[in-house]
């Protein structure tokens, strides 16, 4: 399935998780390889949405919530390309689809 255009992606996720360095989890080293950093969230943004609506999505759970979608590609950063496993919650409320997190695809 390709995801809608109107995908909610909190701007803090973003500013306040991804691109922040953390003790456990970061992922602000790998994003930053691709030149996302916190000057520029917009484009790590523009970058996911471009992703998410380029490459179908497959379901990959559902709860109480929603339904899990699982976007797998590639990241088109300033630098560099990263290749990324993008997460989402459709919610069973209102079916509009949320950004969860991003992880490295690995292999």
């Amino acid at each position: 399935m390709l995801l809608p255009k109107d995908l909610v992606i909190a701007r803090e996720k973003l500013q306040l998780y991804l691109l922040v360095r953390r003790a456990w989890d970061d992922k602000s080293k790998y994003l930053g390889a691709a030149g996302f950093t916190l000057s520029n969230p917009a484009l790590l943004e523009d970058a996911i949405r471009q992703l998410a609506s380029s490459v179908e999505s497959r379901q990959d759970g559902m709860n109480d919530y929603g339904v899990f979608w699982r976007t797998e590609g590639s990241l088109s950063g300033p630098i560099a390309e990263l290749p990324v496993v993008l997460i989402w919650l459709q919610w069973a409320i209102d079916g509009s689809v949320h950004f969860v997190t991003l992880k490295p695809k690995k292999g």
